[in-house]
């Protein structure tokens, strides 16, 4: 490890804060971690970000446009329909699962415009504004940011640093883009100005976010605030909350802390009068 920088020219040894080889080092992992909660800290604060409407949901779902354009492209590239290699039906197992799960896409687009138009006309009115927040990746993520964006909002993309991802989407302005080595400093953010939280269909980082939410609201440690789980197909079929009661390990007042929802416009209503009431 370098230690100093002592030269003829420069008698001095290396700050620590200037050392790159220690700062990237196990023995510098809290420094990192303390970096991580201060930065984005400092520039919420410079952007005036206070509150945020959080979406989850799959990296992996795309529009329909573009799910129905790659399943036809796979089915047009296959030499024997009728009898397609292993590796073929897996990928269209993948595809026609993208085809099905597309819509959520339209619909976290249609709700982050929502809930973005109805924050600028609070804000317009001298009161608080309600940021959309996502994880800024692909699906679920950017058809947040979308929707932020095309209702003339801005939004935060709190990114992680993933080898299939290729950084933070393009509707996520440059200032409140992030991208973070920790999940769990991440997910602190994502928690720590939440006002409300819609998941949408989600593999196992949706389930992580919403259940250290649930657990968080459950035991006390932070307010309680809406939490909506978007797609009663998915979500029903995924999970049994009545279950969970039936064996006793939740309370059956427990599943009072979210509410399921098909709809966008009974999604964004409920959203909108939880946070009306609590201003």
């Amino acid at each position: 490890m370098t230690l100093s920088s002592n030269t003829p020219a420069n008698p001095w040894p290396l700050k620590a804060y200037k050392n790159l080889e220690f700062l990237n080092s196990d023995a510098a992992r809290n420094i990192r971690i303390l970096s991580e909660m201060t930065e984005p800290r400092h520039r919420f604060r410079q952007q005036g970000i206070q509150d945020t409407i959080v979406l989850f949901g799959s990296a992996r779902l795309r529009s329909p446009e573009v799910a129905q354009r790659a399943l036809q492209q796979l089915e047009a590239s296959i030499k024997d329909p009728a009898a397609p290699t292993q590796a073929e039906q897996a990928a269209l197992h993948t595809a026609r699962s993208g085809v099905k799960a597309a819509p959520y896409y339209h619909a976290a687009v249609e709700l982050a415009e929502r809930l973005t138009r109805w924050s600028l006309a609070r804000e317009a009115a001298g009161q608080s504004a309600y940021t959309i927040c996502s994880g800024g990746g692909p699906g679920i993520m950017e058809a947040a940011n979308r929707g932020a964006q095309q209702a003339g909002g801005q939004s935060v993309g709190l990114g992680i640093s993933l080898p299939h991802e290729q950084g933070v989407n393009a509707f996520v302005p440059d200032a409140l883009k992030f991208e973070f080595h920790y999940f769990f400093v991440r997910k602190f953010w994502f928690v720590s100005m939440a006002k409300a939280l819609i998941a949408f269909p989600g593999g196992f980082g949706t389930m992580d976010e919403l259940f250290e939410t649930l657990t968080l609201m459950q035991t006390g440690k932070i307010e309680q605030h809406p939490i909506v789980l978007f797609g009663s197909a998915f979500w029903n079929a995924v999970i049994n909350f009545d279950i969970l009661v039936e064996w006793g390990v939740i309370s059956p007042g427990d599943i009072n802390l979210f509410k399921i929802v098909d709809d966008v416009e009974e999604v964004a209503d409920y959203i909108i009068s939880r946070l009306e009431a609590r201003a």
